[in-house]
């Protein structure tokens, strides 16, 4: 059984689980320079580059995977946000994209294939990718409005390094994740399709989007049911929202999302906005509670945290949807209203 098919044959049985924040995890560990740079002789401070860990302190990934495991996970996120050749530019780290990904991968499906051989429980592993620091949309500059830092093609082919990698270290699916601006997301897409195409079978996608003001819109500008029509060609095995402001903020977007699309929903907020230190207050109960509540109400299919969320948010979690029954996806045409447009009917 494929991937695409294993998870979607899960998540018609129940809500399943994906893992918490990785970046707050690791500055809780409170590591210092030396960690991070192991003995790689980069000539750059690489405190702060998180993903580099793969290769100078696998231990911390991989005891953070097994922690998300334990406290009930279905799904690993790869710690890849960052591990692009854009982003690490900054740590002069770009020649080795490709081994950080690598490397991640194969940590998180050792532990994901560890805790399935204890009890037969499938777990899976997707291959996260985040936005760069670029953006397809909007201009840098307020004074160029029609300026760009980069090209479509170029990002494709930033995403495309990193997408082949994490395949190779053996990654179920492609998480494109905390999207901003829509056209960057369909660079990672024509990446991914591109990379299936290439091996000969398909590699699902999952997308997922970021929030920017609450209005409900991305920073260029799409709702959560505009950005749904602009990806939904790809055939994604899950949508859904991340980060953004918490739970609470969210509420009214996942049941647009739910009401809007035919793939399985995946909701994973920050534990509510940082305090004036920077640090995440809201209790692993209090998040439970607020995303039990879409679940209660027949709205998501996977959930999990995000920005602040620790293996006891994802446990909590994971306790509050044991008993609750996921979100059906339509079997019929589904209904929906664009801004300024007549209803429409799109095949399921």
């Amino acid at each position: 059984m494929s991937a695409r098919e294993a998870l979607q044959a899960a998540a018609a049985q129940r809500i399943l689980v994906i893992d918490g924040a990785f970046g707050t995890e690791i500055q809780n560990r409170g590591l210092a320079e030396a960690d991070y740079a192991g003995s790689l002789g980069l000539g750059h401070d690489q405190k702060g580059n998180n993903d580099i860990l793969a290769l100078t302190r696998p231990d911390v990934p991989e005891a953070i995977h097994r922690a998300y495991f334990e406290g009930g996970a279905d799904i690993a996120e790869t710690n890849t946000f960052s591990a692009n050749r854009i982003s690490q530019a900054d740590y002069g780290a770009e020649h080795l994209v490709r081994a950080i990904n690598l490397e991640s991968a194969r940590i998180a499906r050792r532990v994901a294939d560890e805790f399935q051989a204890r009890d037969g429980h499938r777990r899976f592993v997707a291959g996260a990718i985040g936005p760069t620091n670029k953006t397809l949309s909007l201009s840098p500059d307020v004074n160029d409005p029609g300026f760009r830092e980069i090209d479509f093609d170029t990002l494709k082919q930033v995403y495309r390094e990193q997408i082949d990698a994490l395949v190779e270290g053996g990654v179920d699916f492609i998480l494109i994740e905390t999207i901003f601006d829509t056209l960057n997301a369909k660079a990672g897409i024509k990446a991914a399709l591109e990379a299936g195409e290439a091996l000969g079978r398909d590699l699902p996608i999952m997308l997922s989007m970021t929030i920017t003001d609450l209005s409900g819109r991305n920073l260029s500008g799409h709702t959560v049911e505009a950005f749904w029509h602009a990806v939904r060609h790809a055939r994604p095995v899950t949508i859904g929202l991340n980060c953004s402001f918490g739970a609470e903020q969210l509420r009214p977007h996942v049941r647009t999302l739910a009401d809007s699309c035919d793939s399985l929903v995946m909701v994973y907020p920050n534990a509510g906005l940082p305090n004036d230190l920077g640090a995440y207050d809201e209790l692993p109960e209090t998040t439970a509670s607020l995303v039990g509540e879409w679940a209660r109400s027949g709205q998501v299919n996977i959930l999990g945290g995000c920005c602040g969320s620790t293996p006891a948010h994802i446990r909590a979690i994971a306790d509050f949807v044991r008993d609750l029954p996921p979100r059906a996806l339509p079997q019929v045409p589904v209904k929906t209203r664009l801004a300024g447009l007549e209803p429409m009917v799109i095949a399921a």
